[in-house]
């Protein structure tokens, strides 16, 4: 099986998308409407007009002066914004390249950055991405733009296949920076990365893009991250390239390597719950279409 994923399986990945999420240029008159936003509503809202109170009306749209002139309650009402930029930041680092079932993580990954670029490409916004994590080809940045070119460039470049360095590097934190000095106010980005990572250090960082933007995280999770099996004494290269052996039979160890991958989730899931950040994990024994959507209706179809 190839570690990368094919263009043509990427480019019919568009005829899915629409699925994912609903447009959502319409009127905006109460918190009923949120039942039809989802993730890809606009950045924010433009005011529309105002007019008399109608039952079932959000009260926080009161607008109170005209309320008080006329003796009537009158309500100001808004438009979603229509356009935004999408930015789609991708791991691309050697430890992408592992799965034990399912399929690779480097294939989820480009499979869940092509639901939701196409998804958003549908809805007219801008698409684009930042790869990372590649110590041959270094960061990648693809200018969001309305006319699919930088959508096409990111997933081409998604199907080929890494430089030949495995050097391992840890550059999540300057890709999120570049995605947050590269992008307007407003913006809609989502991070498809390995998690499985000490994740702490990178929350002051996506705090302050919170404030700015929408963040959605969908770390790639292979079963193997979590659970490994008893296969006895088996040889593995480290990310420097030292052969360790561990006695994969020790059922000690496989407890300890199971709370480990807790404890990092954990964290991840208290530092998202904190900063109000959508956490959608996308598993490589999953459907990628299915994962996305559940996890996004999670987040974004309950309101």
């Amino acid at each position: 099986m190839s570690l990368y994923p094919n263009i043509d399986d990427l480019l019919e990945l568009r005829h899915q998308a629409h699925t994912l999420g609903l447009a959502s240029h319409h009127l905006v008159n109460s918190s009923f409407s949120g039942l039809y936003a989802s993730v890809f509503r606009g950045t924010g809202l433009d005011f529309e007009e105002v007019r008399e109170y109608q039952q079932g009306d959000d009260i926080r749209n009161m607008e109170w002066k005209v309320t008080a002139r006329t003796n009537l309650p009158h309500m100001k009402t808004f438009r979603e914004e229509r356009e935004r930029s999408v930015v789609l930041c991708v791991d691309k680092g050697p430890h992408m390249s592992f799965g034990t079932r399912g399929t690779f993580k480097s294939i989820q990954a480009a499979r869940a950055a092509a639901l939701l670029g196409w998804a958003a490409s549908r809805l007219h916004d801008r698409v684009g991405g930042i790869l990372f994590g590649d110590a041959g080809t270094g960061m990648q940045y693809f200018r969001p733009t309305k006319d699919r070119r930088a959508l096409w460039r990111l997933l081409n470049a998604l199907t080929g296949e890494g430089s030949q360095e495995k050097r391992q590097i840890d550059c999540l934190a300057q890709a999120l920076q570049r995605a947050d000095r590269g992008t307007p106010t407003g913006s809609l980005i989502f991070v498809i990365a390995d998690l499985n990572r000490e994740i702490a250090a990178l929350e002051q960082t996506l705090g302050r893009m919170g404030q700015h933007h929408t963040l959605v995280l969908l770390p790639v999770d292979d079963p193997g991250d979590r659970e490994i099996p008893d296969m006895g004494p088996v040889d593995f290269i480290s990310p420097d390239g030292e052969v360790v052996e561990i006695d994969t039979g020790n059922a000690e160890a496989r407890q300890q390597y199971r709370q480990i991958w807790e404890h990092r989730r954990n964290i991840l899931s208290l530092m998202a719950n904190r900063l109000a950040i959508p956490l959608i994990p996308v598993p490589t024994n999953e459907d990628i279409h299915q994962a996305l959507t559940q996890g996004l209706a999670r987040y974004f179809w309950r309101r």
